[in-house]
């Protein structure tokens, strides 16, 4: 996708991060929305516009490479499943940087839509986009050490409900399947595994 496409691209998500303040609930689930990688450094043209998304959910129940729960209506939502868009779940309660996602920039939260960062973006201003979207990549990146070991209690976790009647009818519904969440424990944990050992 060209450049400009992304960048309008991701307006159009920040607009539907902005409509989940809408929706009735105790607390948000969505709280943040973070682009990384090529759309930030100027790639052009551009496979598809990294993000990561911050949930209202705890570390534990944030695997890496997984689907929590709740996060299926928010993939249709959003229309994170029409293509172009890689997306990946952190919790509030660890850094939203990691091994895969380097110095994220914040443009949207609960606070609303960052039209700085969005700004920048469209104008290519990059060097604007150090001191934008609070908090940057390189000033808290979670462990791999802690996040392989979450994603090994996931994983066993998984495995060890796997053929459970009421967990498999508990994680079945809007096009997801058992399948989909052992695949994604499997996945989630040797990613971690394989940037443990380099």
């Amino acid at each position: 996708m060209r450049y400009a496409r992304a960048v309008e691209r991701l307006r159009m998500l920040a607009g539907a991060c902005e409509q989940t303040r809408r929706l009735p609930a105790e607390e948000p689930f969505l709280r943040e929305a973070h682009v990384f990688g090529p759309l930030t450094e100027g790639a052009d043209p551009l496979a598809e516009i990294e993000v990561a998304f911050v949930l209202n959910l705890p570390p534990e129940e944030v695997a890496w490479g997984t689907h929590p729960p709740g996060t299926a209506w928010l993939v249709d939502f959003l229309r994170l499943d029409e293509g172009g868009i890689a997306y990946w779940w952190r919790s509030f309660g660890e850094p939203v940087a990691n091994h895969r996602i380097h110095r994220p920039v914040r443009f949207w939260s609960l606070e609303g839509i960052d039209e700085g960062v969005l700004a920048a973006l469209r104008e290519r201003r990059f060097e604007a986009l150090r001191g934008a979207g609070a908090p940057r990549g390189e000033e808290r990146v979670a462990g791999v050490a802690e996040e392989l070991e979450a994603a090994l209690e996931h994983l066993r976790a998984v495995q060890g409900a796997y053929w459970d009647r009421q967990w498999r009818r508990e994680h079945r519904g809007l096009r997801r399947y058992p399948e989909h969440h052992l695949w994604e424990a499997v996945r989630g944990y040797l990613e971690l595994l394989d940037a443990r050992d380099e």
